[in-house]
């Protein structure tokens, strides 16, 4: 399980659909900390604690320069989510398959 490890921390970190929207528009490209917080309606201090979470999870970089804390996105630690559901679907289309498989051969006999 070496392979997705910290899975689970990216997995609570985007649970929360405010994170969510935090990482959708951060896909397109860094953006400070007020401006990650404007469309939402709580207080910046509630907000940093969903900026912390998704820092600790490491799906996202922050840097203060002066009063100015921007964000970015951590595309490589993102893929772990996407290569553990890729893995997921192969195992899913398979046991589906085979299912497939089955049914018509039942079918088949007499």
């Amino acid at each position: 399980m070496a392979k997705y490890d910290g899975l689970d921390e990216v997995f609570v970190a985007l649970a929360d659909p405010t994170r969510r929207a935090v990482v959708r528009r951060l896909g397109s490209g860094p953006a400070s900390v007020s401006e990650l917080a404007a469309p939402f309606p709580i207080t910046l201090p509630s907000f940093m604690k969903h900026v912390r979470m998704l820092e600790s999870s490491g799906l996202i970089r922050t840097v203060k320069t002066g009063r100015v804390r921007s964000c970015t996105l951590d595309r490589e630690r993102l893929a772990i989510v996407d290569d553990w559901l890729a893995e997921q679907r192969a195992l899913w289309a398979q046991r589906t398959d085979r299912l497939e498989r089955f049914v018509t051969d039942l079918e088949e006999t007499p």
